[in-house]
């Protein structure tokens, strides 16, 4: 499968070692619906994750909603053809369903158990694939719509599924094998606990970066419970990586949702100069940014791996010895100081 072997680490009770940057296909999944970033080219997104993989990434997520299905037929085309023991592990999510008549409405959050399973059945085709390896719930059932891009808000209707029930569920189908392991994206700490309940949360994936460090309490919450984390958008959607301006956010084509994402308009000066604050950090270590991005989110007790877009070779050329870079204290003071003088974003600014 690979040609470069990359640190692993074991992924909470799962059975499985994961390389601890693995890679993220949002940002593949082309325009067209409401959180796209814009034109791709599927021949370089294809290339990309085939890149990923033969330079020893041995998991992809990806989700359901992503493109509204392209981007889980893209991963199923980049792995298509790989033996079963070559095969990079596959993790994806349901519970954002869409309306295909109005493909640039705001998907919802519906985990009723007859939709998980009709996703499920779905997300298996496209990939290609006879069981998942990771299956998450995407967010907490809230039967409205998923207004912003890593926005938690929204109202509750009444016709939600509870958790316990569609938690339930989710362990049905591990207990069926239809996947192998079950985990929980965009869940807060009371959420999880009352999950645990239920059956054991074998992983969660909160967002993470410098930038956006609120998740904090869910990551020492999984430590506690021998649940693996894979953290989101450790390079905050590209702002983390060295490379992005001000004239590049700018330029932002309309269909590309960071268009008007705070992060990217009234909070672009303070990221901006968050990111190059990690410039020393990064030659001391003979690294990029980005890799030094993705480090410190790696540093962080109990995680256990980052999720890492992109949409060109190039790109994973930029991130992929992220997790061999080792951290010092002095780094993470560093970092810490930059985090307070800049003010960017919010959560603790060290482990």
């Amino acid at each position: 499968m690979s040609t470069t072997a990359l640190p692993a680490q074991a992924l909470g009770t799962t059975g499985m070692d994961i390389t601890r940057v693995g890679f993220g296909s949002w940002a593949v999944s082309g325009s067209g619906w409401h959180f796209g970033w814009g034109a791709t080219d599927d021949a370089e997104s294809i290339a990309a994750i085939r890149h990923a993989v033969a330079s020893g990434v041995n998991w992809i997520d990806t989700a359901a909603v992503y493109g509204l299905g392209h981007s889980e037929e893209l991963v199923g085309k980049a792995i298509a053809g790989l033996p079963e023991s070559e095969r990079p592990y596959v993790f994806t999510k349901a519970g954002l369903v869409w309306d295909p008549n109005d493909p640039q409405a705001a998907p919802r959050r519906i985990m009723e158990p007859a939709s998980v399973r009709r996703e499920v059945e779905d997300s298996l085709r496209r990939l290609g694939i006879d069981r998942i390896d990771l299956y998450q719930v995407h967010w907490p059932d809230t039967g409205e719509s998923l207004e912003y891009a890593g926005d938690g808000s929204g109202a509750v209707s009444p016709n939600a599924t509870p958790l316990e029930e569609y938690w339930q569920v989710m362990a049905d189908l591990k207990a069926e094998g239809t996947v192998r392991a079950i985990g929980l994206s965009n869940h807060t700490p009371d959420l999880l606990e009352r999950a645990e309940k239920v059956a054991h949360v074998d992983v969660i994936q909160p967002p993470f970066s410098a930038i956006n460090r609120s998740a904090a309490p869910e990551i020492a919450w999984a430590r506690a419970h021998d649940t693996g984390v894979i953290v989101y958008s450790p390079l905050q959607s590209g702002l983390l990586t060295g490379a992005f301006s001000a004239e590049r956010a700018a330029d932002l084509p309309t269909d590309d949702w960071r268009a008007a994402h705070a992060d990217f308009t009234t909070g672009l000066e303070a990221n901006l100069r968050l990111a190059e604050a990690l410039r020393p950090v990064a030659d001391r270590h003979g690294a990029t940014v980005a890799e030094v991005a993705i480090a410190w989110a790696l540093a962080w007790p109990g995680v256990t791996g980052a999720i890492v877009g992109a949409r060109k070779l190039r790109q994973v050329d930029g991130w992929i010895g992220a997790g061999a870079v080792r951290l010092t204290c002095a780094d993470i003071d560093e970092i810490a100081a930059a985090i307070a003088d800049t003010g960017a974003g919010t959560g603790p600014a060290r482990p």
